[in-house]
C-alpha cells in the first residue's frame, strides 16, 4: 500500500490553518498496519509527527513513518520532531520532500540518519511542494506566495458594460472560490472592486471555519486614496481587515477608519498608488505567507506588470458578454509583442459545473522565439 497518499491527505487538511507553519501530514506503520496519524495543529500546538507518535504510543517502537516534510530539528515553538521520532523508537522514516527552511535544510534527515534511522525521500514529491508551495517560498524569500483569481466570460471579460458581474460562474466556481479563501493567508482586493461589488471577502461553508474571527483570511484592500467607504461589507464580516493606502492619513480620518474596524497601512506611493512589492514585503512581516488576489483588473495588472505574481486561477465561464467599454480580468501596461507575454507552465484544467478551472504558474522568464 501506498502510505503516503493518505499522509498528503491528511497534510491538506491543515491548509489554511497552520500558517506560518507548513502543512504536514504524517502516518505510522507497524506490521502493515496504521498505527498513528496526525496533522500540523496550530502554531504553538503539536507538528503532525507529535500528533502521529502520541496516537501510536507505544506501538511507534519498531515502525515506520511516512511524513509530507522532513521532521524540524531545531526547537522553535515547539521542540524538534526529530528528538520526538528518535525517543520513540521509529526505524525507518519515509519523507516525501526536504524541508526548504534553512534551519532544517536535510539536517533533519541527517540527524535521523545518525542515529540509525533509515531515510528515504521523494515519494510523491511534486504533491507534497504543491502543498506547501506559499511555505517554500515564504520562508526562502520572506515574501507571500501570490495567487491571481479571477472570473472571465469565453470573450475575456469580468464584467458587462454597465458593470454588472454578477453571476459570472457558476455556483460550483463560486463554491470553489470559497475553498480557495479558506485555505490562504490573506484575500486582497482593489478599491474598485469594493466600491463596484461591495464583497464581502470571507470564507464561507468550508470545512467548519464558518464566521469565526479567528481563523478568516485577513482582507487586505489596496486603496491608495483612502476611498473604502465606512459602510463598507469588508468592515462588518468577522476577521481583520487591512487597509493600505499610498497618502498622509489625517487624525480624525484614522479615528473614522478604526471605529469602522479597519486597520491602516501607510505606504509609500508609486506614482501615486500604493508600492505593490513594499505592501507585500509588509505583509510578508506580518508572516502572511500567502495572498489569493481577487481584483480588480488594475490590482492583478499592476502585480504582473511588477512581476509579482505566483500562480495564476481563472474561472471560464461558456458565456459571451461583449462590449469594447466591458472591462478585462488583467489591466495594466501588458506587453507590445506577444512573444513577451507570461507563459503559464505546469498548467491544469477542471470542469466545475458548466465552468472550466485554469490553474498555472508564472514562468520565471518571459518565453523568446528562437
Amino acid at each position: 500500500m501506498d502510505y503516503m497518499e493518505p499522509a498528503l491527505s491528511l497534510a491538506r487538511l491543515a491548509l489554511g490553518q497552520v500558517s506560518p507553519n507548513p502543512a504536514v501530514g504524517a502516518v505510522i506503520v507497524k506490521n502493515d498496519k496504521v498505527v498513528g496519524q496526525g496533522y500540523t495543529q496550530p502554531p504553538d500546538s503539536p507538528h503532525a509527527e507529535v500528533v502521529a507518535l502520541k496516537q501510536a504510543g507505544e506501538r511507534a517502537q519498531s515502525s515506520v513513518m511516512y511524513v509530507t516534510l522532513e521532521p524540524c530539528c531545531y526547537h522553535g515553538r515547539t521542540p524538534p520532531c526529530t528528538q520526538a521520532i528518535i525517543t520513540a523508537g521509529i526505524t525507518e522514516v519515509h519523507l516525501a520532500m526536504l524541508d526548504p527552511n534553512p534551519l532544517v535544510s536535510g539536517r533533519g534527515k541527517e540527524e535521523l540518519e545518525g542515529k540509525g534511522i533509515r531515510t528515504y525521500v521523494g515519494e510523491h514529491e511534486a504533491e507534497a511542494k504543491q502543498i506547501n508551495e506559499a511555505y517554500t517560498k515564504f520562508i526562502t524569500t520572506g515574501m507571500p506566495f501570490i495567487t491571481a483569481k479571477f472570473a472571465i466570460s469565453l470573450d475575456g471579460k469580468i464584467a458587462t458594460n454597465s458593470g454588472d458581474s454578477k453571476w459570472i460562474s457558476c455556483q460550483a466556481a463560486r463554491k470553489q472560490v470559497h475553498n480557495l479563501r479558506y485555505t490562504t493567508d490573506a484575500v486582497m482586493a482593489g478599491i474598485n472592486t469594493v466600491l463596484v461589488d461591495d464583497p464581502h471577502l470571507t470564507a464561507r461553508s468550508c470545512g467548519g471555519r464558518g464566521g469565526t474571527a479567528r481563523v478568516q483570511p485577513l482582507r487586505v484592500i489596496v486603496d491608495s486614496k483612502g476611498r473604502t467607504p465606512l459602510t463598507a461589507r469588508v468592515f462588518s464580516e468577522p476577521g481583520k481587515t487591512l487597509l493600505a493606502l499610498a497618502r498622509f492619513v489625517k487624525p480624525e480620518e484614522k479615528k473614522a477608519f478604526a471605529q469602522a474596524g479597519a486597520e491602516l497601512l501607510e505606504l509609500p506611493s508609486e506614482g501615486g498608488l500604493v508600492d505593490l512589492r513594499k505592501l507585500l514585503k509588509a505583509l510578508g512581516e506580518r508572516e502572511i505567507t500567502s495572498v489569493l488576489v481577487e481584483g480588480g483588473g488594475i490590482l492583478i495588472g499592476s502585480l504582473f506588470d511588477g512581476g509579482l505574481v505566483d500562480k495564476v486561477i481563472a474561472f471560464i465561464a461558456p458565456i459571451i458578454i461583449g462590449g469594447k467599454e466591458a472591462k478585462t480580468a488583467v489591466g495594466g501596461k501588458g506587453v507590445d509583442k506577444v512573444v513577451d507575454s507570461l507563459k503559464l507552465e505546469r498548467v491544469s484544467v477542471e470542469k466545475l459545473g458548466e465552468d472550466l478551472m485554469v490553474s498555472g504558474y508564472v514562468s520565471a522568464k518571459p518565453q523568446k522565439q528562437e
